[in-house]
Order: structure tokens, then sequence, then C-alpha cells
């Protein structure tokens, strides 16, 4: 398999702002040459990653994620390094060789998104020829331009329409049947799994479809809506049905509307209302709530008003609650008796839609409501009991004005926290972290080479080879050598391709580590810095030779010595006399 040139990522990465790129997903804040946040890969209350423009790199001192731009992508959009390297590469203005895009795509991969596309394409070409689902569809007014939207299909009835037309030889049978469009029976015979069902494509982030909703359309038939299982391109938990569309037809999302089923979507978008996703057959997970609020600052739940629409909204506000940082808004919107967003926007349209969000319980309200269901606030004991439940909730929620709020909410519900106004004596002990105004600890000679080094690579050409300390036998002595050639191969690379190209190795924590604290001093200065470091390794490589010598005279005396061992014996003791 090709590579993509070192160069060209060296490149691509030099081009790139990474706090521009981070800083449009995740709030950051300067402080000082760096730029600080919550982390967005794991929960905190306090801020322990840091973003550095010029290592072009990120650290956090919490969970320890750390990266380039590239990894950045990978790990919170959830991109193949492929799809994050055309993804950086598009934003700078950049083109990816053609040659090494091609040989780099897992053919594996791709061949499984080809077989998902496949299926798409029929089950659109068997609406067309399919009077019975254009019916149905025509009853739920749902027009020509939407279907092709949301590139809704048919499924035909019956076991092997699928098959017989898809599944011509049996390595597309197999890749099928990873895609989860099959269905094997205990005698092993296989079937198509959707049958006589609406089709509803399911597309990632980047517009492939990668799964399926199946709606039946005979009312007396169940399971109502089908979904595709779990496969290597699908995880449910992920996805939102509908978002790719959402983000085609907004360069900013305004607010994002959180439905159950694929039809109120498709209802919604058909009278105008196009900000709808659902999730899929699943209670929405914390990776729905990060994936929402990632596109839209504002995001409305509409649910059933019944016993189980409300502990959907229950379940909604726990993955919601640890991700509302300053800015963002959740809102609940509860439905009457019988009615859903496709029947309540078909009879009162989309300004009457309008009017109900306007109406939704805020994230707030329907909190402490629902958690003050069976308690009585008139007495002591139901005010300690909201406090125990609603405490565990709000120390999840992060750190910001929000946070206060709903603290101060509690405590007018309650009393409890209205001693925190007082004066309080007692001074918090800041932890100390590493190259976060602590002072750093005593570093050896290797160490602080290797330092100035991954701060500055540059600074690396400064120091010619062949490198006479290579031969000292300390540890990091390798590793210092390792660094130094990698930057003389390639001259432009950064902090963060740096310690990812030791990505697998022993050294790699230490390394990354280690460019994530502040350097002490003048950075002016540490050009001079380095260079006086080297020289007394230098010297300590002289003196170490020296007394290798020196011990094989105490051995053998100095007959023990080779002519040209004496005469190197005679030369370093002169320079080191010399220095």
């Amino acid at each position: 398999m090709a590579r993509i040139p070192d160069a060209f990522i060296d490149d691509l990465l030099a081009r790139a702002d990474i706090v521009e790129l981070i800083g449009a997903r995740v709030p950051l804040k300067r402080q000082g040459k760096e730029y600080s946040a919550r982390c967005p890969f794991h929960d905190e209350r306090s801020p322990s990653f840091t973003v550095s423009p010029t290592k072009q790199f990120y650290h956090c001192f919490g969970c320890g994620a750390h990266g380039t731009a590239i990894k950045f992508l990978m790990e919170y959009d959830r991109l193949e390094f492929l799809d994050a390297v055309e993804e950086l590469a598009r934003q700078t203005g950049m083109e990816v060789p053609r040659d090494t895009r091609q040989r780099n795509a897992n053919p594996d991969s791709q061949d499984l998104y080809g077989a998902v596309d496949a299926a798409a394409q029929f089950f659109r070409k068997q609406l067309a020829a399919s009077p019975k689902a254009q019916a149905y569809l025509d009853g739920r007014q749902v027009d020509a331009d939407i279907r092709a939207r949301y590139s809704i299909g048919y499924a035909p009835d019956g076991f092997n329409a699928l098959r017989d037309a898809l599944g011509s030889d049996e390595r597309r049978m197999k890749l099928l049947e990873r895609a989860g469009l099959f269905s094997r029976n205990d005698s092993g015979r296989v079937y198509d799994k959707f049958r006589d069902r609406v089709m509803f494509p399911i597309q990632d982030r980047r517009g492939r479809t990668i799964a399926f909703g199946g709606r039946v359309l005979d009312k007396d038939s169940s399971p109502k809506y089908l979904n595709s299982p779990e496969t290597e391109l699908f995880h449910k938990g992920r996805e939102l049905y509908g978002l790719w569309q959402v983000r085609q037809a907004h360069k900013q999302i305004p607010r994002l509307i959180v439905v159950e089923g694929y039809m109120d979507v498709v209802a919604l978008a058909q009278h105008g209302v196009d900000t709808a996703v659902a999730t899929l057959g699943t209670a929405t997970t914390a990776d729905h709530a990060e994936l929402l609020f990632r596109n839209a600052p504002d995001v409305y739940f509409c649910f059933d008003g019944d016993r189980a629409g409300r502990a959907a909204a229950w379940k909604a506000v726990e993955s919601v609650l640890p991700r509302m940082k300053d800015g963002r808004q959740a809102f609940f919107l509860f439905l009457p008796d019988g009615e859903d967003p496709d029947s309540i926007v078909r009879k009162e349209g989309a300004e009457g839609f309008d009017a109900r969000l306007r109406d939704a319980t805020a994230l707030s309200q329907f909190l402490f409501d629902s958690l003050s269901t069976d308690v009585n606030l008139g007495t002591l004991e139901g005010k300690g009991r909201l406090a125990e439940r609603a405490k565990p909730l709000l120390a999840q929620i992060p750190d910001g004005a929000f946070a206060d709020l709903m603290q101060q909410r509690l405590t007018e519900l309650t009393g409890v926290g209205a001693r925190a106004s007082a004066p309080d004596t007692h001074v918090p002990v800041q932890r100390a972290r590493s190259g976060r105004g602590t002072p750093a600890p005593k570093r050896s000679l290797v160490r602080a080479a290797i330092a100035f080094v991954l701060q500055q690579p540059a600074l690396a050409l400064e120091l010619e080879p062949p490198f006479r300390f290579a031969a000292l036998q300390q540890p990091g002595i390798p590793l210092l050598v390792d660094l130094l050639q990698l930057i003389y191969q390639r001259p432009d690379i950064g902090t963060g391709s740096l310690i990812e190209h030791f990505n697998g190795r022993d050294e790699h924590e230490a390394l990354q580590k280690l460019a994530s604290q502040s350097m002490p001093g003048d950075e002016g200065k540490w050009r001079n810095e380095l260079l006086d470091t080297i020289a007394q390794l230098d010297r300590q490589t002289l003196q170490q030779r020296i007394e290798e010598l020196q011990a094989i005279i105490h051995e053998g005396g100095f007959v023990a010595l080779s002519a040209e061992e004496k005469a190197e014996l005679r030369e370093l003791q002169n320079s080191a006399r010399q220095r």
C-alpha cells in the first residue's frame, strides 16, 4: 500500500492552523502562548486540555490525549487517516497526491461502501417501479424532491429480490451480508433482511450510505421500523439520521430538532422544517449529544408526552448534562397524546410547529420538575430529598455560568448551598501540573537536549552530523540521535509529527509529556542553550573514551594499547585540557 509522502504531511500540518481547527469544535481560551479548554475526549470540571499554535500540537494532562491536527480529526470527527488528511487538505487549499490517495484507500472498506451504495441504488429503482410504495409516500405527502433529497427507496416483497439483483458472485454476497442486508436462518439459508418496506438510507458525515431503516407499508405488520444491525460501517449510537441533509442545507445550523422516526424527519422537511434528525431506534447516547452540539448551539428533543416519551427525554438529559457548556441550550417538546411530528406539522404547518418549539420546556425546568415529581418541597425532608437527587447530576455540568445558575436554582428550591455565600477562610490548594506555572524539575543534559528539540525541531539543524555524543553511554542518547536524524531527513517537521513518528515505541509517552511542558527561560536563548548542552555532552563523550583507554592500560599496561589508540589517547587528553 502506498504511503502519503512525509513531506506532504509535514507541509500540510505546517500550513494548518490547529487552534482554528480545534476552536471550531471546542471553546478555547487563551492562556499565554497556548490555549486551554475542558478536554473533549473525557468529562472534566476544570480545563486540562491545551493547544499550542507554535508546536501545532494538543495535549490533555488529564487523559493523555495528544497529537496533531490530523490526529484530532481522526479522534474527534471519527475519520480514518486518509479521510482526515483529505479534510485538512481541503481546509488549507492543498491537494492530496492523486495516485497516493487512490492507492491508500482500503480496498476492502471501499468495496463494502460500494456494496451498500449498490443496494441503495437498487432500492431507489424499485421505488420507481412500485405503485404500492409510491402510493404510500403520496398518502404521506412526500413529494419527489424530498424523496430524492433523502434517497428514499423500496425493498420489494419476497426473500431474494436484493440477493438476485446484486449477489451475483460469492464475494459480493459476503459483502452484502457483512453490511447487514441479509439474514441467515438456522439451516444456513441466506435471504433479504428488508422486505416490502419503504427504505431510508442512513448517511455518515461524508454522505456515504452506511445502513438502512425500513418502514412497513401495512400498518398491521411488525416491527413497524427495522434497522440495519451494527456493522463495520454502522454504529447506531454514533449516527443521526438526516444530519447529512441538514448540513447540506445550512452552512451554519441554527438548531437541531431530535425526533424518533425517519418519517418524522422526512415530514418535517416536506413542510419546511429542515433541521430535524432522528436517533436510530435507540436512546440518546453521549456520542449523540456531542454530535448534536458540535453542529448546533440549540437542540430540541421532541418526544411523545406519554411515560415512554418522558423516559426517553430523561435519557437525553443524562447524556446532555455533561456537555452543557456555556452557550449551549437544550429544550424538550412533548406532543399531545396520539400525535407525532408528522401529524402535527401536517395539521399546523411549519409556523405551528415553530410556535410549539418556542414554548418548549428548557432543560433546567424539565430537570427540576422531574426530580420534584414525588417530593413535597413544603417540608425540610422533601427539600433534602430533592437536593440529594440533584447534586450528582449538577456535578456533571461543566464549570461556567450555567453550572452556577443551576446550583443557584437548587439553592432557591431547597436552601441547600445558601451558606456558600458566607466568607470562606479556606484557601484551596492548587494541583501542581508540570508546565502549568510550577517549576520544572531539574533535567539531565540528555533530557534537556531532547526537550529543546521537541519544542523547536528546527533547532536541530544547528547541529552538524556526525554527532560525537552518539557514542555516549547514557540513557536517552539513542533517542536523541533518532530525533536529530529524523529532523535532518524532514527539515519542515513540526512537534506533533515528530512525536507521532514514535507512536508505538516505548519512548512515545515520555516524548509527548515532555513536549507538552513549557520550557523555562527566554525562548530567544534556546539555540545557545541547546548548543551549550550538546557541547557538554561532547565533553562527557570525550572523557568516556579517555576512561575506556585508561582502563585498558590499567588492565594490561601502556603496551596493551595499539599505536592508533595511543595516538588517540594523547589527542583526547590534549583536547580535554584545552576545553
